[in-house]
């Protein structure tokens, strides 16, 4: 394959970048300034001179809160930018796998949401990733795939696993949320199953790109500190209500993993193991 992927400075593009090309596959990494996804003369630029099959797209804006005083800003880069991105791809015949997220979601369920379920955003972040999936499927119906994640940490860049980690070390005691569940999601088990799916290439459609299980952040913190060699008991429970911020946090973040099967794929494997994978391979504050 021939794949670009934008955002590689991010801690999946990153993973992608180095991933796809020990798999011999020919990629270009490029992020702000080499490529601007919602200038179309930018995107042109980049396809037309590297001509890739595929396009992945983990550019994003993803400051959730900042996205609820600046939600035109945020629209344009996940909203604007994968509608850019999919017209480019449908004029040169290439994929586009377009990164989105479990915000897309009102947060309410008690089951987990089928890749086919109604999407409901509560705040800004999610519309705008909304809005960029809608994108994608009007322009490039039968030549993309929405891969939507959550809760997602890897070795690079800024993330929640790297937060705790450095807090263990500045702190005597960390208070974490016992009331919003999801499914912690390894960037380097996410790119092996980005990359799967693209080998594969099963008819267009949604895949929910998450580690199997699901956990609170309060337990999923003190796992971390558990693999630190740190006392979990230094993890104190708090709530919601406790800690407000900017935009709502979905009270239920799982993900429902059944469209796998039908690629012929089995879903990422439980968030212990790669949690601990992760640790194994260097993450640190």
């Amino acid at each position: 394959m021939r794949v670009v992927v934008t955002g590689s400075a991010g801690q999946l593009g990153s993973e992608l970048v180095t991933l796809l090309a020990e798999n011999g596959d020919d990629v270009l990494g490029v992020d702000l300034p080499a490529i601007d996804i919602t200038d179309p003369d930018s995107v042109a630029a980049v396809l037309d001179s590297f001509a890739p099959d595929v396009v992945i797209n983990c550019a994003a804006w993803t400051a959730v809160d900042a996205a609820e005083e600046q939600e035109d800003a945020a629209l344009r880069v996940n909203g604007e930018g994968p509608r850019v991105l999919a017209e480019a791809c449908r004029d040169r015949g290439a994929w586009l796998v377009q990164v989105s997220t479990d915000y897309v979601f009102d947060g309410r369920a008690t089951s987990p949401y089928a890749e086919d379920a109604r999407p409901d955003p509560q705040g800004a972040y999610g519309r705008t990733k909304l809005a960029g999936e809608l994108a994608v499927q009007s322009v490039l119906p039968d030549a993309h795939y929405l891969v939507r994640t959550a809760w997602l940490y890897g070795i690079n860049g800024g993330n929640f696993v790297r937060t705790m980690l450095r807090l263990e070390g500045e702190r005597e005691t960390v208070s974490v949320v016992t009331d919003q569940v999801g499914q912690p999601t390894y960037a380097r088990d996410l790119a092996r199953q980005v990359i799967a799916l693209l080998e594969v290439r099963p008819p267009a459609g949604t895949f929910h790109g998450t580690n199997s299980g699901e956990v609170s952040w309060f337990d999923f913190t003190r796992e971390i500190f558990r693999l630190a060699g740190a006392d979990p008991a230094r993890v104190l429970p708090t709530t919601s209500a406790e800690f407000v911020r900017p935009a709502p946090r979905p009270a239920y973040s799982v993900l429902g993993h059944e469209r796998w099967a039908d690629a012929g794929l089995a879903p990422m494997r439980p968030w212990q193991e790669a949690l601990a994978d992760a640790f194994a391979d260097g993450i640190s504050a």
